[in-house]
């Protein structure tokens, strides 16, 4: 390996950590990560893999940033309103870092296109804010046995866990089948606090970190809650479901399906 000198300043504080050195330090330049959502939780998940040295960032929204969404997510700014998100956010990250190759993907995730867009990275970040978009992600890791780091937010509080195909539970193991269309608000409708968005996105970060140095202990198998009101933290175990329909000993769900019809939602 072999960093310039500007390298070795910018990446000085981690590569000095005994966990990471000059040889993680590569392997975070090496790693190849797909963002898919680059709003609340994309947002702050993304300033800190560029900050760090992931070296190609792919990055897939198919909304333009709107005045509302500056209160979380924060890669966006008011100059530019009616951008692209993926546009506005490959801006910021490219004058944040230019080590980072930012590949941006002004569409939204089908079963049509998901599996052909994720192919060449290593792992991928869920920043969805629907349930069809994280049915889709979570089968077509499964299926493509790649690293998916899940998270969702509400109100005042966060979720999140990591899937790691063969090794622990996936979505559906938690969340077989999606609930009654309206029984679960979105944060248009309910709200969101932006600093949860914040704390639950760095977090997810972190678990991209830990999966390409291969240090710690990825949230494999453990749902982490937070609580902003309580300023908590919470774990709950998941079981690996022997009988899931797609990543249990034998799935009968092996292709991609219409997750719009099976969520009984329209995915505008």
């Amino acid at each position: 390996m072999r960093f310039s000198e500007e390298q070795i300043d910018r990446y000085s504080r981690q590569i000095i950590l005994p966990e990471v050195g000059g040889e993680g330090q590569q392997k975070l330049l090496d790693a190849k990560v797909l963002v898919v959502g680059a709003g609340g939780l994309g947002s702050p998940c993304v300033l800190y893999l560029a900050a760090a040295g992931i070296g190609t960032l792919g990055l897939v929204d198919s909304d333009e940033v709107e005045l509302n969404n500056l209160q979380r997510q924060i890669i966006h700014s008011t100059q530019t309103i009616s951008d692209p998100k993926v546009e506005s956010a490959k801006g910021y990250l490219t004058n944040l870092n230019p080590d980072v190759k930012v590949i941006a993907y002004y569409t939204r995730v089908t079963s049509e296109n998901i599996l052909d867009i994720m192919a060449d990275y290593d792992v991928v970040v869920d920043g969805s804010d629907n349930f069809p978009t994280r049915y889709l992600l979570n089968d077509a890791c499964v299926m493509s046995k790649k690293p998916l780091s899940h998270a969702g937010i509400l109100q005042f509080e966060g979720q999140m866990f990591t899937i790691m195909p063969k090794q622990g539970p996936c979505y559906r193991c938690l969340f077989p089948e999606p609930p009654p269309p309206g029984f679960v608000p979105s944060c248009q409708e309910a709200g969101i606090l932006g600093a949860v968005a914040g704390v639950i996105g760095t977090l997810q970060a972190n678990e991209v970190f830990k999966i390409i140095l291969g240090i710690g202990e990825p949230l494999i198998g453990r749902l982490l809650i937070f609580n902003a009101l309580e300023a908590t933290f919470r774990e709950l175990r998941i079981p690996r479901n022997s009988d899931c329909v797609v990543c249990g000993d034998n799935p009968s769900v092996t292709q991609l399906i219409d997750y719009e019809l099976f969520c009984n939602v329209a995915n505008s």
